[in-house]
């Protein structure tokens, strides 16, 4: 047998140089430099403009990061994209030390901000540098500042947003704050002892109106009436009076009314039946009075409904399923008002009491009296019905053992008369 030919050398040799050869040297490269982080310049490096960032080492915002990209815990900021340095256009303060002090300098510093928002930040009034007052779109302080000009505000005419509660506002009525702000859309002025009338002149653009807690007289002007637009309008707790205007069914896009804890007389007005989108309506503390308009029970998107402490009279115009489709109904607080116990029940606790047949209130039962309260919810509800005639059949009908022991007695006396009477004539 022939030895086997030893194998070729030359395509072994061929394709180890012309495979394997280029992965060996690719594992013996060298090592390429670490990629770096993509956050770390960020969080190394500030990008923010230097004298923005010194105004915020001034305020003692810590600057060791980024504060384009990671804000502090309580003070919150925003950063626009310009190059090679970013400018802050948001900034919010919350929860400050009373010994922080705005320099003029720093806020001049600051004046690319948009967005300028004070949360609890009780410190001295400031005063804006004109560059910023004029950048600023959107202003907020609530429980900040010692106390607020309304002459001071109104040079903030470019705001679309103002937000001032539990602040002290020193002006002679809202027209001082309001009359520049043209491009004012969401308002804000709560628990800010606002005297004076609401404007009679109001720019069209506003979609949110609160003027809720402050001491505002006089009637509702037509100016608030013709916004279109408005959403929301918050007039609670103020000393306004005068009837609801009719005009009020013109503000098609309202979802939010409350004229709540004013001195409002006269009645509910027809017209609010034209407002389709309303959900919450609060006209509670007041003086109405006239009966509840029974459209209101049309109103589809009616949520909340307050009629509480007012002077309204006669029946409560809706059923059961109507009230049940409400988050929440107050009537409590109308004397003279009542509803038919034959369509609701006293379950409800409507607090106010049921119609007698003339469609008046009924006086209450004395407290102490159960069975007049069965005997209330008999006329509504079937199974308290029959309960409360087994009540009464147990009330006032004999007891059934006393019963028996007199009819025995009765029968036993019969039994001697009878055995008397037949002993004489057997003798």
């Amino acid at each position: 047998m022939k030895p086997s030919p030893p194998p070729p050398l030359l395509p072994i040799l061929l394709f180890t140089i012309f495979f394997l050869f280029p992965t060996i040297i690719t594992s013996v490269s060298l090592p390429l430099p670490p990629k770096s982080s993509p956050s770390s310049p960020s969080t190394s490096t500030s990008t923010l403009e230097p004298n923005q960032l010194k105004a915020l080492q001034s305020l003692n915002i810590p600057t060791s990061k980024n504060p384009c990209i990671q804000p502090s815990f309580h003070n919150a900021t925003q950063c626009d994209s310009s190059k090679p340095f970013s400018h802050l256009i948001s900034l919010t303060l919350s929860n400050c030390s009373t010994s922080l002090s705005l320099s003029y300098n720093a806020l001049k510093s600051l004046s690319t901000l948009q967005s300028l928002h004070f949360l609890n930040c009780p410190i001295a009034p400031i005063h804006f540098p004109p560059q910023l007052t004029s950048s600023l779109l959107s202003f907020t302080s609530i429980n900040s500042l010692h106390k607020i000009s309304g002459v001071w505000l109104s040079h903030l005419a470019n705001l679309t947003d103002l937000t001032v509660s539990n602040t002290p506002i020193k002006a002679s009525g809202p027209y001082v704050i309001l009359a520049h702000m043209k491009k004012l859309k969401t308002l804000t002025i709560s628990n800010s002892n606002l005297t004076g009338f609401l404007p009679k002149y109001i720019h069209s653009n506003l979609t949110h109106i609160d003027f809720s807690s402050n001491n505002l007289k006089g009637n509702i002007p037509f100016s608030i009436t013709m916004l279109d637009g408005l959403e929301s309008l918050n007039l609670s707790s103020n000393g306004l009076k005068g009837e609801i205007p009719s005009s009020l069914g013109d503000l098609i896009s309202l979802k939010n009314l409350s004229l709540a804890s004013n001195s409002f007389s006269g009645s509910i007005p027809d017209s609010i039946s034209a407002i389709p989108g309303l959900v919450h309506m609060d006209l509670s503390s007041n003086q109405l009075n006239g009966t509840i308009p029974k459209f209101i029970s049309e109103m589809k998107n009616l949520k909340y409904l307050n009629l509480a402490n007012n002077n309204l009279h006669g029946v409560v115009p809706f059923n059961l399923s109507f009230i049940k489709s409400l988050t929440m109904f107050k009537v409590v607080g109308n004397s003279n008002l009542c509803y038919n116990h034959s369509v609701l029940s006293s379950k409800l606790k409507l607090e106010i009491a049921a119609c007698d047949k003339y469609g008046r209130p009924m006086s209450p039962p004395p407290a102490k009296d159960s069975s007049g309260d069965d005997s209330n919810d008999s006329d509504y509800d079937e199974e308290d019905d029959e309960s409360s005639i087994h009540k009464r059949e147990h009330h006032h009908g004999p007891n059934k053992f006393v019963l028996g022991v007199a009819i025995a007695l009765s029968s036993i006396v019969f039994l001697i008369v009878f055995l008397i009477l037949c002993s004489k004539c057997c003798r």
